[in-house]
């Protein structure tokens, strides 16, 4: 039986979905509050296209896919839910910190999946490199270094509704260094630097920050984010083990050169933009949500795991702030809602 999924939003990454879902076989219904690039999109895809979002939601559609301005994930994600729709939503689940707390407390009781969008998840290099540190094949992991390096900064009316460097780009270096190693961040350390784009520093926003995590099994982590980094996208993880090392994102694409004259790495043409870099993920964690949608499997990212990584970047934006050592207990105002509901809990 074919399923019908609403989307919402169909800029960049709302296009793209549409275009991955209907490849998936999916029967696609597109909203957008811009009626012109909704009409262009369903034109060039060959999708449906609703007139407005209320719309959307009476036309049958047995899942939702929102790919909206953040500030509209919390009533869109909860009208879904309410309504018993199945719900993919990109990240954050919401603007700031309370906000994604009232949303998660509320999802907490319901039986409806909610999945958040944090791509590297299906990314085969991060899968990869989770299984060796399940295993143990790397012995004990002493240090991770995460890098997410972008080629040049998004144009000034995102990045003033973004919510910060370490909300809208870290946060995917907080859940996927959770996801790895399967622990928690107990303490942040964070610096950051705003001398790029004159626009980011107007919107009170940084370009480049170093950070320090503390995971509770005393683990070690870097992560480093920028805005400007002209040679080309570049993101990877490193694990440094007692007995073994890793490394995700290193490849002929990535925009490293060695300053010795007598080396030379063999290289292709770097990596434009994420979209470029995690295609494959992009299109896997929608195949995933379908299943999801038909109660065929589990729920690889719900509510609460989108919630522990922004309350490490809540940290992180406190403790660069505030130029001081932040623990995560400081930010949680209340703990993580137990989850009641099976589709809403993680799926290890």
């Amino acid at each position: 039986m074919t399923i019908r999924v609403g989307l919402i939003g169909v800029g960049r990454i709302g296009a793209i979905h549409a275009a991955t879902l209907r490849d998936l076989g999916a029967s696609v219904l597109i909203a957008d509050a811009d009626a012109a690039r909704a009409a262009a999109v369903a034109t060039e895809l060959g999708v449906d296209r609703a007139a407005d979002t209320d719309t959307l939601f009476t036309a049958g559609v047995d899942a939702v896919v929102i790919a909206a301005a953040t500030d509209s994930h919390p009533g869109l994600i909860l009208r879904s839910v309410r309504a018993g729709i199945p719900v993919f939503c990109e990240k954050p689940v919401a603007v700031d910190l309370a906000g994604t707390r009232a949303v998660v407390a509320e999802l907490a009781q319901s039986p409806v999946p909610v999945q958040i969008g944090f791509q590297r998840r299906f990314d085969p290099g991060y899968r990869a490199a989770r299984d060796l540190v399940r295993t143990g094949a790397l012995g004990r992991i002493h240090t991770v270094r995460a890098t997410t390096l972008d080629p040049a900064p998004p144009p000034a009316h995102y990045v003033s509704r973004s919510g910060g460097l370490f909300r809208d780009c870290g946060v995917h270096d907080f859940d996927i260094v959770r996801w790895v190693s399967g622990r928690e961040v107990r303490e942040v350390m964070a610096f950051g630097s705003d001398c790029g784009a004159e626009y980011i520093r107007a919107a009170g926003d940084l370009d480049t920050a170093s950070v320090l995590l503390r995971l509770d099994d005393e683990t070690l982590v870097t992560v480093s984010l920028t805005r400007h980094n002209g040679p080309g996208y570049d993101v990877r993880l490193e694990l440094l083990g007692t007995t073994g090392n890793a490394t995700v994102g290193l490849d002929r694409h990535t925009p490293l050169h060695p300053a010795q004259p007598d080396d030379e790495i063999p290289s292709a043409t770097p990596y434009s933009s994420f979209l470029q870099r995690f295609e494959r993920a992009y299109h896997d964690e929608l195949a995933a949500f379908l299943d999801v949608a038909k109660g065929n499997t589990g729920n690889p990212c719900p509510p609460t795991e989108a919630l522990a990584a922004f309350t490490v970047a809540e940290a992180c934006e406190r403790s660069a702030r505030e130029r001081r050592v932040v623990t995560t207990d400081e930010c949680r105002a209340m703990r993580q809602p137990p989850s009641t509901a099976t589709h809403n809990r993680p799926v290890w």
